[in-house]
């Protein structure tokens, strides 16, 4: 697609498989054939907050994706420490610069070592722009194999400012989306039951609404805490208000 078929496809979209699976491919025609995405509205001073309450799309091989977030490498990759204290995009060219020089932290040389081993090693980072301090979005543009640092740094120079905006305007568009893990999914009942309290109702206003009784009603809420890993039901509407699984369109 071209750039303005893209921001048109983007503008409409309405499910982030579809987003998704048309971002790669056009990244895919710019060199870049393996990204990494990753979100979180749940940043503190020391912490970005649950991995299991990331937003994280890839198309990486899984081996990839589980050894970088599930076993905590992300957290030690230089990349991502640049990203956490800039915004727009980098080359991973300042990753040569950190092993020429000698300045590569052992567990930053850990995670390049992983990177090598699975072929990712020539590409740029984008960080997103914050809207709050606890909120925070970059993508990972990994190039195809056969090209090096060098041949990147040549696509960037030439299409460097179209890929910027494809990338953003694709991060606003997931921000608008439903997302959520498949173990932190709402039914249809929890989240009715939970838009329900966030529109004021109390527990036996919701039971006539729905149709349910009180218990029933408290059963929904519980599971939808369960769920959504908080303890109270205020925490509960926030969280799923968040993850814009409240108030969403039945497909």
């Amino acid at each position: 697609m071209t750039l303005r078929e893209y921001l048109h496809f983007l503008s409409y979209v309405k499910s982030l498989e579809e987003l998704w699976d048309a971002h790669t491919r056009q990244m895919a025609g710019f060199g870049f054939d393996r990204l990494l995405y990753g979100y979180t509205k749940y940043r503190t001073a020391t912490s970005l907050g649950d991995p299991e309450d990331f937003v994280i799309l890839s198309n990486h091989e899984r081996a990839y994706v589980d050894g970088f977030i599930a076993s905590g490498l992300y957290s030690h990759a230089p990349m991502l420490r640049w990203a956490l204290e800039h915004e727009g995009a980098a080359g991973w060219k300042m990753i040569g610069d950190m092993m020429a020089s000698e300045t590569m932290s052992q567990d930053g040389f850990r995670v390049y070592e992983f990177n090598r081993k699975h072929g990712v090693t020539a590409g740029y980072t984008v960080s997103f722009n914050s809207v709050s301090v606890r909120s925070k979005g970059a993508i990972s543009l990994c190039a195809r194999q056969g090209l090096d640092q060098d041949a990147v740094d040549e696509i960037w120079s030439e299409h460097g400012e179209d890929i910027l905006l494809m990338n953003n305007m694709a991060h606003l568009k997931i921000l608008t989306l439903p997302y959520s893990t498949p173990n932190r999914a709402l039914t249809k009942r929890q989240r009715e039951a939970l838009e329900w309290v966030g529109d004021g109702k109390t527990t036996q206003d919701i039971a006539l609404l729905m149709g349910l009784t009180s218990a029933t009603v408290e059963k929904h809420l519980r599971l939808a805490r369960e769920a959504l890993a908080v303890e109270t039901t205020a925490q509960a509407v926030l969280k799923a208000s968040l993850q814009n699984q409240m108030f969403v369109l039945e497909a």
